[in-house]
């Protein structure tokens, strides 16, 4: 289902645009799956109701993480994506070892209903199951037919080190792959898509098996905006310790999310 063949006849631009890109690695990759599969997929997506678990951060966002169900073409676009001719692709852009996590554990189908956003964050680094996996890729698969810009939803990007940021456009048939570093924000602003129309992605997350810890393991690190409520801003700066005591409690959430 994935245009493997396009991918690998341009591998080396492709690296040198992912190495290079502003304000920290990114990929745009249109076309990224045959068009009449991926017009297949988005005829059988139904109307989501799990609701994300990031309460006051985003709103209005409903999720479905084991999407393979949901037919034959998005089960071959989930093999597709954890093979091992797609790991390859992404080890020779990242120039470094990148494997898909084969159970897509914190990924899936993502539909976004009227007005939703999602507030800047950082990813959790380490896999919840998988100690010594780090969260190296984050990969979105956008299927946002006839999208507008006056719809909004764009994918915002932020470096913390030098806070330049940019604003990806998410039409349909469009994968952008993200490196997740510490520094690496990401979200998107309340939208404004019209009446049956929902901004709809599938995330999938790659890695790289570290040998040693490198870095402290965190959950999610949120950034609401500074017109944010006083409670959302307090909300978000002990979100981390706050979700560690839930875990130690109650279990993984991500780690169920299968």
């Amino acid at each position: 289902m994935i245009n493997f063949d396009k991918l690998e006849e341009n591998k080396h631009l492709l690296r040198e645009q992912y190495l290079t890109a502003i304000p920290f690695p990114h990929l745009i990759i249109d076309d990224f799956c045959d068009i009449e599969k991926t017009n297949q997929m988005l005829d059988l997506i139904p109307e989501l109701e799990n609701k994300s678990r990031d309460y006051m951060f985003a709103n209005n966002k409903f999720e479905k993480s084991n999407y393979k169900e949901l037919g034959s073409v998005f089960n071959e676009f989930y093999e597709d994506l954890k093979s091992e001719r797609f790991n390859n692709f992404l080890s020779y852009i990242a120039c470094e070892e990148v494997f898909v996590d084969p159970k897509n554990h914190g990924g899936g189908l993502h539909q976004g209903k009227k007005n939703s956003f999602l507030d800047m964050h950082l990813d959790f680094n380490y896999h919840p199951i998988n100690k010594n996996w780090y969260r190296n890729m984050n990969l979105l698969f956008y299927l946002n037919k006839d999208w507008k810009k006056e719809y909004k939803g764009e994918l915002k990007i932020e470096d913390l080190r030098s806070g330049v940021k940019r604003e990806l456009d998410i039409p349909f048939n469009r994968m952008i792959i993200q490196q997740c570093r510490p520094y690496s924000l990401h979200g998107y602003d309340m939208t404004t898509f019209p009446e049956g129309k929902n901004r709809t992605s599938i995330a999938t997350y790659a890695y790289t098996n570290h040998k040693n810890i490198l870095e402290t393991p965190r959950t999610t690190d949120w950034f609401p905006n500074k017109d944010s409520s006083a409670f959302k801003k307090f909300a978000a700066k002990h979100y981390n310790s706050a979700v560690q005591i839930k875990n130690k409690f109650f279990g993984i959430g991500t780690a169920k999310n299968q």
